[in-house]
């Protein structure tokens, strides 16, 4: 049922930059690419394949990631190991 969607969750998180209203932007627009790549394989003639379609929206994902990630600001925290007790 996932269907490579936890991906796109994982690059939707790097796309907003760790801020909850960019995460929901970004999930709006990737709803909305998966709806206009419904659309548009309904709508084509049979002269391009539907798997075409069906990665359009990853394509756009990566585009966006591609865009985002030069200014994206990480967490000081990210892959630094917890240890109980230290700070």
């Amino acid at each position: 049922m996932v269907n490579g969607r936890g991906w796109i969750c994982v690059a939707l998180v790097i796309f907003a930059s760790w801020r909850p209203g960019k995460a929901l932007l970004g999930a709006v627009l990737f709803a909305a690419f998966d709806a206009i790549q419904i659309r548009v394989q309904q709508s084509s003639v049979n002269l391009i394949p539907y798997q075409f379609f069906l990665m359009m929206p990853y394509v756009f994902s990566i585009l966006a990631l591609v865009i985002m990630s030069r200014k994206a600001a990480y967490p000081k925290a990210l892959l630094v190991p917890f240890r109980r007790g230290q700070r």
